[in-house]
């Protein structure tokens, strides 16, 4: 006993300079955390062959104030590393969307790394680096509960580009400006390179011949709670992006442009060649709103939210894409919070998608419909669990594969 207190005591006096090191970090606006997500999936029946597979990510952001540490007023400088491993969902149920969000090449690298520049009373800001445009475009707060991957992105706009847009795990370099002429409005636009940094063969490349840009712009409307309090959506959780001002409904819409040049995926010119088109875009409207709120027990609240993204239906697979769905926040009373969801997330291929299918004579379904049920709760601080299912109807659009059912546990795990 007496050797085991010396030895604890020895490891705490080893500790305690590093203790104050990142307290006195802390103080002086210089802020660290680990996250790890993890999650286990089995394909259940159906898709292309049942299995399971475990994958998981670990991120480690740090932001700097500028104003705390440097004097330089409105600035915050951030760097956010992943590592990503484990195995592929989508390769056991055989969907098209995305049944993890986690799914990612094996491996790490910075994924996020800018400076951002606030002007003007918080009214302007500036961003230049590293950036994943989902934390601010195409995000809604109860979609953000969900694991299948159309409901951070649509897959219009995911599975757009040459290696798709800026967002998780591969991010580009671009600048992105936000204004607010009101409280509760929010304009964004940016412009970054066309072809995120992480390319085929292990290559790392920013603004390349022929990348073009991707050109991206978002009209936001928001109403926020009327009490302070703490409402159910600024709690912890399971998700995308940084903590959130919560918010009790949001309208946004939203547009997207590449500038490079892409190949038609069935018009062909006299030679044979596909036909090539300079550019590609798309639009998106989405909404989240808040229908109840109980009066007696806080934090017990449902909200409703939909999802309408068109895509270039010549150049991409998906021309249109439909989602949305219910959460319901605080039902048990025994648990500090806990949320329960229901969404459906519906993907269309484009018509130059299915007339090359069938030239090929290869035959091809419509369109594939996701319906997912999860359950997310928090076990103290730094511990939330996850149990989800999800019932994918004609997997990949292939007639081949019967329906998939993928039963997930996903936890986070944060410091």
């Amino acid at each position: 006993m007496k050797v085991s207190t010396t030895v604890s005591a020895s490891i705490l006096l080893m500790l305690a300079p590093m203790i104050n090191v990142w307290a006195d970090a802390a103080e002086h606006g210089v802020d660290f955390s680990a996250v790890y997500d993890g999650e286990g999936l089995v394909n259940a029946r159906g898709g292309e062959h049942k299995g399971a597979v475990y994958l998981g990510a670990l991120r480690l952001p740090l932001t700097v104030d500028g104003e705390r540490l440097l004097g330089w007023r409105g600035s915050t400088l951030f760097l956010n590393g992943l590592v990503t491993h484990g195995g592929r969902p989508s390769g056991l149920v055989g969907d098209a969307q995305g049944v993890s969000n986690l799914e990612a090449p094996a491996g790490w690298q910075i994924y996020e790394a800018w400076v951002q520049q606030n002007l003007s009373e918080n009214r302007i800001s500036v961003l230049i680096g590293r950036y994943d445009i989902n934390t601010e475009f195409y995000r809604l707060q109860s979609a953000s509960l969900f694991l299948n991957s159309s409901f951070g992105v649509g897959p219009e706009f995911a599975q757009s580009g040459q290696g798709g847009p800026s967002i998780f795990p591969n991010t580009s370099v671009g600048c992105r400006l936000a204004v607010k002429p009101t409280p509760n409005t929010v304009i964004r636009a940016a412009i970054l390179d066309g072809v995120p940094i992480d390319r085929s063969e292990g290559r790392h490349a920013v603004f390349q011949r022929g990348d073009g840009l991707l050109l991206i712009g978002e009209g936001a409307l928001l109403s926020r709670p009327v009490s302070g309090g703490n409402p159910a959506g600024s709690r912890f959780r399971i998700g995308r992006g940084p903590a959130y001002r919560p918010y009790d409904g949001k309208i946004a819409v939203g547009g997207w442009l590449y500038t490079a040049m892409f190949d038609d995926l069935s018009e062909q010119d006299p030679e044979g060649n596909p036909v090539r088109h300079r550019g590609s875009a798309g639009a998106y409207v989405i909404g989240d709103e808040l229908v109840y709120r109980s009066t007696v027990r806080s934090g017990r609240e449902i909200k409703v939210f939909a999802e309408l993204g068109l895509g270039d239906a010549r150049v991409n697979r998906f021309g249109l894409y439909a989602g949305g769905g219910v959460t319901v926040a605080g039902l048990l009373s025994a648990l500090e919070n806990d949320e329960l969801g229901f969404a459906v997330a519906r993907a269309r291929n484009g018509s130059h998608f299915v007339e090359f299918h069938r030239r090929q004579t290869l035959p091809v379904k419509e369109a594939e419909t996701t319906i997912e049920l999860s359950y997310l709760f928090q076990l103290g601080k730094h511990l939330a669990l996850q149990p989800d299912l999800q019932y994918v109807v004609h997997p990949g659009t292939d007639p081949t594969r019967n329906d998939g059912m993928a039963l997930a546990l996903r936890f986070e795990i944060s410091f």
